[in-house]
């Protein structure tokens, strides 16, 4: 096939630190190439992959300090590919709404990759385009009525992970994700305090969130008990999550997907994370970590943790969360709507208002 897939802006393919959806397009993408198929990527220059890559922007747009309005630049890469849509037998698209006005107007079908929670104003956009075909990373991603087509979630390959067997001593908790509000770092720091376990914390803080960091975070770093370690590479990442005794995952919002699960888990190390979005898909509860109802119960599980088989975490995500499989799921899709099984629903009429209602 003639695949056409369309990055966000923001980071480049793959991310060298942080960042989830440029991961994912990054494996999806190279994989894809591995299997025999014709694969154009639409990302920034400095992006690195097996396919043809058409940068659209020289760089990653969080690293370019001259412009102003960062998120106005998303629209280059879906702009780029659809004036060339006629060359492609399917277009993937990655990055949201973005995408959504220009995939009605060519004759190329789309398949759209939601990557994110839906608020009540995307909500709505999704929802005027609600018949074209969509994948969702988890079932409980699925908050409004739309062309569900499948749920792929997110793969690793596990090659890239080393097995820890054991925790490192002194044993610490690891958290590791975006430093705001809706990835709980300042739930992970009181459940250290409470429980007197030494945190380790990695990952960025984008701009948005320096209040939030500098008010609620880094009054409590000591770098004793609790250590801030910024963002760190590949090797980093799987160094801290390997040799934790658990990671945690304090989400307060209705998580997509959430990688670091997986990497945690593909280490040996067991996640301790509360019930909301696709926590209760990802974690096998009792065996490769444990799903809480709150965060005072997160505190309490973990010397049950302690007492899981590492070795059964890895296995888990071997068993359901690879590359390989991801790959499988999207490969299936697009054969699926270049089939017929799925309408092209290009020239299909939008649905008007009223819009459906996001499930609270």
């Amino acid at each position: 096939m003639k695949i056409a897939q369309i990055a966000p802006l923001w980071e480049r393919v793959p991310p060298p630190t942080y960042g989830g959806i440029e991961l994912v397009v990054g494996r999806l993408t190279d994989e894809l190439v591995r299997r025999g198929h014709e694969v154009t990527l639409f990302a920034s220059g400095d992006s690195q992959t097996l396919a043809s890559l058409e940068a659209v922007y020289p760089r990653a747009l969080r690293l370019d300090s001259k412009i102003q309005e960062r998120p106005l630049y998303e629209v280059l890469a879906p702009s780029q590919a659809y004036q060339r849509a006629a060359e492609f037998d399917i277009i993937h698209s990655h990055v949201g709404v973005w995408a959504l006005p220009l995939a009605e107007v060519v004759s190329t079908p789309t398949v759209h990759t939601l990557h994110g929670r839906f608020s009540r104003d995307s909500g709505e956009i999704f929802g005027y385009h609600s018949t074209q075909p969509y994948i969702s990373i988890s079932d409980a991603q699925r908050q409004i009525d739309l062309n569900y087509v499948k749920t792929v979630y997110n793969g690793i390959d596990i090659g890239n992970y080393s097995y820890y067997p054991k925790p490192q001593e002194p044993p610490y908790l690891a958290f590791l994700g975006r430093f705001s509000p809706e990835k709980g770092p300042q739930h992970a720091i009181a459940i250290a305090k409470k429980t007197g376990w030494r945190l380790k914390m990695a990952g960025k803080v984008d701009v948005v969130d320096v209040k939030f960091f500098e008010r609620e975070i880094a009054p409590l770093i000591d770098n004793k008990q609790i250590e801030f370690l910024g963002e760190v590479n590949h090797t980093e990442k799987a160094d801290l999550l390997g040799n934790a005794s658990a990671t945690l995952f304090p989400i307060t919002w209705d998580e997509p997907f959430g990688l670091v699960m997986i990497e945690s888990m593909a280490t040996g190390t067991p996640v301790i994370g509360i019930k909301m979005g696709s926590v209760p898909e990802v974690i096998a509860h009792g065996k490769s970590g444990f799903v809480c109802q709150t965060y005072d119960e997160m505190a309490e599980m973990i010397p049950a943790a302690l007492e899981l088989d590492r070795k059964t975490c890895r296995e888990y995500v071997k068993n359901n969360f690879t590359v390989t499989q991801m790959v499988d799921g999207y490969e299936a899709t697009y054969e699926k709507v270049l089939q017929g099984s799925v309408k092209n629903y290009s020239s299909h009429p939008t649905r008007l208002f009223p819009l459906p209602k996001i499930v609270s």
